[in-house]
């Protein structure tokens, strides 16, 4: 046990109840439950209903950690509700499309009047307690509406709360600390500095000016009933990952851990490096359970997505306080609301600022190579005593292209193979289906990366339109090159005999003959970055076409960041980044042509994600012992 672990528990283990069981903790004890693990449960629900509590029990039955005496934290924000929120749920949702995420999308819009602090299961009521009284005592002076006043920085957007209304929300933030204190025997310390509402936190400088431009189609004056929200969090996972199942996934080996679609996954950063490539170790939000998973089954989630809300007290005319409602879950006020009566100046920028877009880069990774499934001597399977190709399975493409010198130099320039032309050929009809226009197509010189171009044209219904433009500067970084040579690639003319619809009359930027084996680093970096320049250039910026660049698991960090004005990352964590990337990952890039800049977005398509399929011999274990 860690030494911080050891002396929570031991802070924590020897207290005593100070209230008579509640309603719900009875029913529970009724059941059979202990006190301790009853009031772990309420507390970790919210204290709503019985039916919550049991479920969460019966959930967590094989959780190592259920008979640990460590609590929760809580946390007292004051959320925004009415026009305000949606106009700021727009905001976010808009900052992130344009701008990617930053710190503030972690958590739904809020002022912060205490911050987290831990508090025995058993005394949580009390707490609520403090928020109705202390809501009641400020009731009739709290302020009708807040006063916000936009400020930003080059790393920090937000609204900053007047000083006559910012007091007495201290006020008010000090009498619930102070009470809550002293009844529930618990350390709460109250905002006191500069009370804010972020709007973006932690984002690149060169977002500044979008971000603001979005901010200002704020009305900060918009009607707005202010809530002031009791939260809690498993402080346990505070400075981990949360990941969210997209999937379910079943347990293969007694290490691995059961998901279900839309469970929250814990995963600890720092102890990811040892784990086998594809798959994270984490701990389950539902079970407590821990194990290994397949990463592709998860995406990134927000922080506060595993929050429980308890109680809220609501400042309004008639000031009441209300309690969870029973029949809706974890109440999050960051979900998403659509209102018709949205003020049409947001909608409006947002129109402007889509049609200031001009072009688009679609920096997509090749299907899946033949040698991924089947390993490095994928070749020696299909050939027979003669030399001749073969499938030796389903998966392997139905027959190889021509090519004028040895059918070996496959061995290190590999096509595709069939579940690969699948992906691509879906990729295409994807992006069909969302009237993406291509006007230019460029790829790298390997073989799997102009098939997955010649099949992604084909869903598009462009193969007869638009041609591939070959670039020999697109190839991944030479240092990854398992066969220590450079691949000897199918010529123009090869390419064109095979049905691949080339451009031959264009010349590429960076000649074939200059790709050095074993390149540094900074040379690869160097090399992308004024590659994917000469390309930008040798495409007008006239309309709104798409340039679809078909490359590697590198092409999408080292083409994209040069675009947005960002530095290259480090080599050992790029390195990192690439191996994540799966078949026909993606990065979109959109230009803001009077900005003269890019900006990074949400790709047009979703991704593609599936399940591993092993080859399977019918004898064994079928007519064979």
């Amino acid at each position: 046990m860690a030494v911080a672990e050891t002396q929570l528990y031991a802070k924590v283990a020897n207290k005593h109840r100070s209230k008579s069981p509640s309603v719900l903790l009875e029913s529970l004890l009724n059941k059979g439950f202990s006190a301790h693990i009853a009031q772990k449960a309420l507390a970790a629900t919210g204290q709503k209903t019985i039916e919550d509590a049991a479920k969460w029990l019966h959930s967590h039955c094989n959780d190592p950690s259920l008979d640990d005496p460590i609590p929760q934290e809580y946390a007292l924000y004051l959320c925004p509700t009415g026009h305000l929120y949606n106009h700021l749920q727009e905001f976010w949702k808009e900052s992130k499309r344009q701008c990617g995420k930053n710190r503030a999308h972690e958590i739904f819009p809020h002022i912060t009047l205490c911050d987290f602090f831990t508090c025995e299961d058993q005394k949580v009521e009390l707490l609520y307690d403090t928020l109705k009284r202390v809501g009641d005592s400020f009731s009739q002076c709290f302020p009708s509406s807040i006063s916000l006043s936009l400020h930003a920085s080059t790393s920090y957007l937000g609204f900053f709360i007047a000083d006559s209304h910012a007091n007495i929300l201290k006020e008010f933030a000090v009498a619930f600390s102070s009470e809550a204190s002293a009844l529930a025997d618990c350390h709460v310390k109250p905002c006191l500095k500069q009370f804010h509402l972020t709007l973006a936190h932690k984002f690149y400088p060169h977002h500044q000016k979008t971000l603001e431009q979005l901010a200002k189609c704020i009305n900060p004056g918009e009607t707005c009933q202010w809530v002031a929200a009791l939260y809690s969090r498993d402080m346990r996972f505070v400075h981990y990952q949360t990941l969210r199942a997209l999937f379910q996934y079943k347990p293969q080996n007694i290490d691995e851990l059961m998901i279900n679609t839309g469970d929250f996954i814990y995963v600890d950063p720092t102890q990811q490096s040892d784990v086998t490539e594809g798959w994270v170790i984490g701990t389950s939000h539902r079970t407590g359970c821990r194990g290994f998973l397949p990463e592709n089954y998860t995406e990134r989630a927000n922080e506060s997505d595993t929050w429980v809300k308890h109680r809220e007290y609501v400042f309004a005319t008639a000031s009441r306080f209300f309690p969870q409602p029973e029949n809706e879950p974890n109440v999050k006020l960051h979900r998403e609301i659509h209102n018709p009566s949205m003020s049409r100046s947001v909608t409006n920028v947002f129109s402007l600022q889509s049609a200031t877009l001009r072009r688009g880069v679609l920096v997509m990774r090749h299907g899946e190579r033949v040698d991924q499934v089947f390993g490095k001597s994928w070749l020696q399977q299909c050939l027979t005593a003669d030399g001749k190709y073969y499938r030796a399975d389903l998966n392997f493409p139905s027959t190889l292209p021509k090519r004028k010198d040895s059918m070996k130099q496959f061995e290190y320039d590999p096509p595709l193979s069939c579940c690969g032309i699948f992906q691509s050929r879906l990729i295409g009809e994807a992006l069909l289906d969302q009237e993406v226009t291509v006007s230019y197509v460029y790829s790298s010189p390997a073989l799997r990366c102009v098939q997955t171009a010649q099949h992604l044209l084909q869903g598009l219904k462009l193969d007869q339109k638009v041609k591939i433009r070959v670039e020999p500067g697109l190839f991944d970084w030479t240092k990854w090159e398992a066969s220590r040579v450079i691949p000897d690639f199918m010529t123009v003319t090869e390419l064109v005999e095979a049905s691949y619809k080339i451009d031959t009359s264009y010349r590429g930027n960076f000649p074939l003959s200059s790709l050095v084996l074993s390149e540094s680093y900074e040379e690869y970096i160097s090399r992308s970055s004024a590659v994917i320049k000469q390309i930008i250039t040798a495409c007008p910026s006239k309309g709104k076409g798409v340039i679809l660049i078909v490359g590697h698991g590198s092409s999408l960090a080292s083409f994209t960041r040069p675009l947005l004005g960002l530095p290259a990352r480090d080599s050992s964590d790029f390195a990192q980044v690439v191996r994540k990337i799966p078949s026909l990952g993606m990065c979109y890039c959109e230009e803001i042509k009077e900005e003269n800049k890019w900006q990074m977005v949400n790709p047009p398509v979703k991704t593609l994600t599936h399940g591993a399929n092993a080859a399977f011999n019918w004898r064994n274990g079928i007519v064979e012992d």
